[in-house]
């Protein structure tokens, strides 16, 4: 992730054998995931791999592999290629998807964490629209033409958004013998306002963009009970027809096995100013699986991918430091600010202080300050080819199918055998 990326290239010079775990051989810039699941974008547009990140530092080594436990005792990770020693760990493996529990919606719902799940929901969407021409059933079209997303956070508020820009501008001419203005966008918020981490202002700029330019059912103080795959029900009682709930509704830190109960405080690693975890001196933390408590975030950093990168640039700083005889620095969050797209021509912004602005100005802000931290130049070029074509142009080129489902063994009457690909 992007507090790892940090780490390593601080180390390039560093005296020190630089192993990265990772279950990818890629990097992923997660806040453009939402783009590939809407067709915006192709994965490799955001995604990078990171044996060529990291081709001219000599002292990398990097194993694709899972990591089971931590055995602090004997300076080992178990992993699934067998236990590697270390003298120093960095533990930076982000976050997951929290389901708060509900086993039913965790087996049915689609998350947005990694690009094979985009993968997953850009086909299911226009899988949806094909099934939806096929059917003269009403209730079924409806229910393949109406999507839930849940979590008025950045990234719900980013779908919902992109959503609506397909329902107006690109799903019309795809399919014109469906009547689109009968496709519902729902947003499921269980508070009394969107992005709870931005100001009020940037609240209600983001809720009134998309209910009055994407066309999408904002709900708030509303959670979402139970979801059968074709209906969701809401807490108080109203039930959506829906074959399609987006989950982005919270995070929770990837705990390793090893460290103690100790060290943990919901579901984050306890880390001291150093990132060093609690009871451990050569085990650290950092991103949003490290929790620090400051005078300024008493409950620990923001999970934001700003927080990841100061992190991880100033421990491989400080690990540098340590070899050299140095004193280590403490970290300090610097808060730039925090930003979400809405959809085209439309964001919000707020930059500390008290500046807070939305719109268009908003939006290329956000666009330029996303293309900066992409992590090689190529990506930076396709990104913005892709931007400005489907700027002008107002379509999306990549809505491809590409992880096709069986669509049932019947499509109007007509015995259907399609092959099913998982």
């Amino acid at each position: 992730g992007f507090g790892g990326i940090q780490l390593i290239r601080q180390l390039k010079h560093a005296k020190l054998q630089v192993v990265l775990l990772d279950r990818h051989n890629y990097h992923t810039f997660q806040p453009l995931l939402y783009q590939v699941a809407t067709a915006g974008l192709e994965p490799d547009s955001i995604s990078g791999p990171l044996r060529k990140i990291f081709d001219t530092h000599k002292n990398f080594y990097f194993r694709i592999t899972t990591v089971d436990a931590i055995d602090p005792g004997k300076n080992q990770v178990h992993t699934s290629i067998g236990s590697i020693e270390y003298d120093y760990l960095v533990v930076a493996c982000g976050t997951k998807t929290n389901y708060f529990g509900n086993e039913k919606i965790r087996q049915l719902a689609f998350p947005m964490k990694q690009v094979p799940q985009a993968l997953n929901l850009r086909s299911h969407i226009l899988q949806n629209f094909e099934k939806a021409v096929n059917t003269r059933d009403p209730k079924k079209r409806n229910r393949l033409t109406s999507f839930v997303i849940v979590g008025g956070g950045p990234t719900g508020v980013e779908v919902a958004g992109a959503m609506g820009e397909l329902k107006r501008h690109v799903l019309p001419n795809d399919y014109p013998e469906l009547n689109l203005k009968l496709m519902r966008i729902y947003l499921i918020e269980g508070q009394s306002r969107l992005l709870g981490g931005m100001s009020g202002y940037a609240a209600q700029k983001a809720k009134r963009y998309l209910e009055n330019r994407f066309d999408v059912e904002v709900k708030l103080n509303c959670l979402v009970q139970d979801f059968d795959g074709e209906e969701v029900t809401l807490n108080n009682g109203v039930k959506i027809p829906t074959e399609t709930l987006i989950w982005a509704a919270g995070v929770k830190g990837g705990i390793i096995d090893g460290l103690g109960n100790e060290t943990i405080e919901n579901s984050r690693f306890v880390v001291d100013r150093f990132q060093k975890i609690k009871g451990y001196s050569n085990v650290y933390a950092i991103g949003d699986v490290a929790k620090m408590s400051t005078e300024n975030f008493p409950n620990g950093h923001p999970q934001l991918a700003p927080v990841a990168m100061q992190q991880g640039k100033l421990l491989g700083k400080n690990l540098y430091r340590m070899l050299k005889g140095k004193a280590m620095k403490p970290f300090e969050y610097f808060d730039k600010g925090s930003m979400a797209t809405v959809g085209r021509n439309r964001a919000v912004v707020d930059i500390p202080p008290k500046f807070r602005f939305g719109g268009f100005v908003a939006w290329f802000i956000w666009m330029f300050v996303h293309l900066v931290f992409l992590v090689s130049f190529r990506q930076k070029i396709v990104v913005v080819f892709n931007w400005v074509w489907n700027y002008f142009t107002y379509d999306r080129g990549t809505r491809l199918i590409i992880r096709p489902f069986n669509y049932g063994k019947k499509i109007e009457g007509k015995e259907a055998v399609l092959d099913e690909v998982s």
